[in-house]
């Protein structure tokens, strides 16, 4: 219980619903609240029939991490494909140990998981100047998250210019896809998601007129992170890095400084873009006039893998992978899930995020002073820091006016208080 569970309770909730064939409703957003219209992420549906045979936070993060793996495939084997088998294989490993990956992994479960190996698989194809596929392993992220849309565009602007000698046709058909996938990434944006929602989109207010140079030295930074372990610069020498130009542009014209960092999951889908741009880069520069350049490239491979396996070593949480307590269960974490046994199967509960992915699967659970009238059977709360006061009844009585609650038990700092 280390990790706060909001976002991974969000995506259980709707991921639960999709698996009983209801609509995608996340009570933690508000009681009734459609996740389609906080995010257009239908693709998530997918997970359902997996859900529905393994019920629990665990199948989301498990379904996340085997995509993130199967993204390593195409990357791997275009490395291979074009640098050979020791510099691919090299590049293969930096990839399925990069900080943008592993970040991601660590921090709950998100839409992206899927964005990642569409994008892997699409750029593949790119580099095997296979046009179609790219376009069709491309066009499924605009199921992803809205955003992604504009990735597609970049996406299919990388096909029409790669492809403008030799195939015209292919050349026009993907100038089209770039504007039809703009297009509807618009209509998501302006009509989709404010058909699901109860006051249109919700994120409008992030764009708050701070400006690119808001937060200036964060963003370098991140910059820096993204090209320099991952492709010691020579990823910008390829026309793939502008894949990578949309997630950039919206998370530094952001107001919100949760984007601008190298924290969160936000980076996951650079690192296949970045990846497979340094693979091209590679390619062409190794045929190049330049022996300074040349040699520069051939050994970036190596390079970029002592980086990925330094920073996994120590700065990473890889190296947690080390410490004997990742593999031990805390005696406050046993204590916590016998407490909340105590909750029936299909209760209501009011909770924050420390016990709130304990219940997601079998209760409805709404978050702590969220619930906008409905009263719950139970609320449980981390009250390590005595937030809530001395006695968080008194809360309780507070967000619920009328109601009584009493103090059911307390584990760990969490506590826990039945209605009635």
């Amino acid at each position: 219980m280390d990790w706060a569970s909001w976002d991974l309770g969000i995506f259980e909730q709707a991921i639960r619903a999709y698996a009983h064939l209801q609509e995608p409703v996340v009570d933690l957003k508000g009681p009734g609240a459609n996740i389609l219209g906080d995010h257009f992420s239908p693709i998530i549906a997918l997970v359902a029939p997996v859900y529905r045979v393994f019920p629990g936070p665990l199948t989301l993060l498990v379904v996340q991490s085997a995509l993130f793996a199967l993204s390593a495939v195409p990357v791997t084997r275009a490395a291979v494909r074009f640098l050979g088998r020791s510099r691919g294989i090299a590049v293969g490993i930096a990839y399925g140990l990069s900080w943008g990956i592993q970040r991601a992994v660590e921090f709950d479960f998100h839409e992206i998981a899927f964005a990642v190996p569409l994008l892997a698989f699409a750029l593949e194809a790119v580099l095997a100047r296979r046009w179609r596929a790219a376009l069709l392993w491309g066009l499924p992220l605009v199921l992803v998250k809205e955003d992604l849309g504009f990735t597609l565009a970049a996406l299919a602007v990388v096909v029409a210019w790669r492809a403008r000698d030799g195939n015209r046709r292919i050349s026009m058909a993907a100038l089209g896809v770039a504007a039809a996938a703009c297009v509807f990434a618009v209509l998501v944006f302006t009509v989709f998601i404010p058909a699901f929602a109860t006051a249109g989109y919700g994120y409008w207010d992030k764009i708050d007129g701070a400006g690119p140079l808001a937060g200036l030295g964060t963003k370098l930074t991140t910059l820096a992170w993204v090209l320099i372990p991952t492709s010691g610069l020579l990823a910008l020498r390829s026309p793939l890095l502008l894949v990578a130009a949309p997630t950039l542009g919206w998370r530094f014209l952001s107001g919100d400084d949760h984007y601008w960092s190298t924290d969160w999951h936000y980076s996951a889908v650079l690192m296949p873009v970045v990846t497979l741009a340094l693979v091209d880069a590679i390619d062409t520069v190794r045929r190049g006039e330049r022996p300074w350049l040349r040699s520069y490239a051939l050994q970036l491979p190596a390079a970029v893998l002592a980086a990925a396996l330094a920073l996994s070593a120590t700065a990473m949480p890889t190296a947690k992978l080390a410490e004997a307590r990742t593999y031990q269960k805390p005696e406050r974490v046993t204590a916590i899930e016998r407490l909340l046994d105590r909750i029936p199967d299909g209760a209501t509960v009011e909770a924050d995020t420390t016990p709130l992915t304990r219940l997601t699967s079998r209760c409805r659970v709404l978050w702590i002073g969220g619930s906008k009238g409905v009263v719950p059977d139970w609320i449980t709360i981390d009250n390590s820091s005595k937030w809530a006061g001395e006695d968080p009844t008194d809360y309780a009585h507070q967000l619920h006016p009328g109601e009584r609650f009493t103090l059911v038990g307390e584990a760990g700092g969490i506590v826990l208080m039945r209605r009635g």
